[in-house]
């Protein structure tokens, strides 16, 4: 899908909810931000009408019909090409600022890794613990793949970074293992 596609629709979500309890618009509003929606303003949102964003924007709806809320889904497009454009690019600036945090993300975890090296500790509850923070990164990843259907900028830099990380915490894995068997001529 590019900026000159005619046909690229969008489903905009209009969210209407009761003032309190507040708990359903944070469930509704995390949801939504959860599943990748744009927010065009208080209780509008949109995605591109994509299979990736459906589940997502179906729970969301489900949550604002369960709080006594009201929620009415639209497709649109723009009506010139620039309108499109637009739409396009801040969908983008808001997967670019995923990307970024994801990227941040990835240091952290390098970091941390290179802090256990440094303070040498080689345990395996440790190891497990790294070995899940990469699953969860890898899990984002999934996640944010998904949803970046017009092809953020930094995407490739964060599938780089991610292989990076799967690096670092095999070589931390290994040290762990030399560590706890006292292989001669391993390093820790």
């Amino acid at each position: 899908m590019t900026v000159t596609d005619p046909q690229l629709r969008w489903l905009v979500l209009v969210v209407r909810l009761p003032a309190e309890p507040s708990r359903h618009r944070v469930a509704v509003w995390r949801e939504l931000r959860k599943a990748g929606a744009l927010s065009l303003g208080q209780g509008v949102w949109a995605v591109p009408d994509v299979p990736a964003f459906a589940e997502g924007m179906e729970r969301a709806v489900r949550l604002t019909n369960a709080a006594g809320g009201q929620a009415m889904t639209l497709q649109a497009t723009g009506r010139a090409p620039e309108d499109a454009a637009g739409f396009e690019a801040m969908f983008t600036a808001a997967r670019s600022a995923d990307w970024a945090e994801f990227l941040a993300d990835c240091g952290k975890f390098e970091q941390e890794i290179a802090k256990e090296i440094r303070i040498a500790k080689f345990t395996l509850a440790e190891l497990e613990e790294e070995e899940q923070s990469l699953e969860r990164l890898r899990r984002r990843h999934r996640d944010l793949t998904a949803r970046d259907v017009f092809g953020a900028p930094e995407a490739p830099r964060a599938a780089e970074r991610l292989k990076g990380c799967a690096a670092v915490c095999e070589d931390y894995a290994e040290r762990v293992f030399a560590a706890l068997h006292h292989s001669p001529g391993s390093r820790p």
